[in-house]
C-alpha cells in the first residue's frame, strides 16, 4: 500500500475514534509537516519565538487533537491543510503571548513592529474569510503551506482560474487591511 493511500486510512481510522491511528500518522507525515513548519518559521523574524519547527508542529497537533471529534478526515490534502491553519494559529498565540509579555516588561510601552505584524495578519486573515472564506484557504494553503496552485485547486476542489483569482483577490484585499 503507497503511502497516500495509508495516510488516508489511517485518518479514517481516526475519524472512528482509533486514537492510536494518529500515533501510526505522524511517522507517514513527519517530513511534510517540517517542510510546512520550516516555510512558516522562515517568514518569521530572526528572535521571534523560542519555537523551532518541531515543536511547532507538537503544538499544532495536540489542539488537532483536542479538536478531532469536530473534524471528519476525508483526504490527506484536508489533513495538511487544517495542520497549516493550526501552526498559524500557534504562532499567533505565540506571538500575542511575547506582545503581552513585552508590554508588561516595558510599563505599557508597545510591543515591537514584528510581534504585532503576525497578530495584524492573523486578525486581517480571519477578516478575510469572514468577506471571501475561499480565498482566505487560499492564502492560508499558498502562503503558509506552501501549494501550489494546482495542488490547492485539488484541495478545495476548484478549478485553477479561481484559485488565481481568490489569490489576486486575497492579495489586494489583505494589502488594504495591513496598510490602513
Amino acid at each position: 500500500m503507497n503511502t497516500t493511500h495509508q495516510i488516508t486510512d489511517l485518518l479514517r481510522a481516526w475519524n472512528d475514534g482509533d486514537y492510536r491511528a494518529a500515533d501510526k500518522l505522524m511517522p507517514l507525515v513527519d517530513h511534510e509537516l517540517k517542510k510546512t513548519a520550516r516555510k512558516y518559521m522562515s517568514r518569521e523574524r530572526p528572535n521571534h519565538i523560542l519555537l523551532q519547527p518541531t515543536a511547532l508542529i507538537n503544538d499544532a497537533f495536540v489542539k488537532l487533537m483536542g479538536e478531532s471529534k469536530k473534524v471528519s478526515w476525508t483526504s490527506r490534502r484536508q489533513f495538511y491543510a487544517i495542520v497549516a491553519r493550526r501552526m498559524r494559529q500557534v504562532l499567533f498565540d505565540h506571538a500575542g503571548s511575547q506582545q503581552a509579555e513585552h508590554t508588561e516588561i516595558n510599563s505599557g510601552r508597545p510591543p515591537h513592529r514584528e510581534s504585532v505584524d503576525i497578530v495584524k495578519i492573523h486578525h486581517a486573515l480571519d477578516d478575510l474569510a469572514i468577506v471571501r472564506n475561499r480565498a482566505a484557504k487560499v492564502v492560508e494553503l499558498r502562503y503558509f503551506g506552501g501549494y501550489t496552485v494546482d495542488e490547492i485547486a485539488k484541495t478545495l476542489k476548484i478549478g485553477t482560474a479561481t484559485v488565481e483569482r481568490d489569490w489576486q483577490f486575497a492579495k489586494a484585499w489583505l494589502f488594504q487591511a495591513l496598510t490602513q
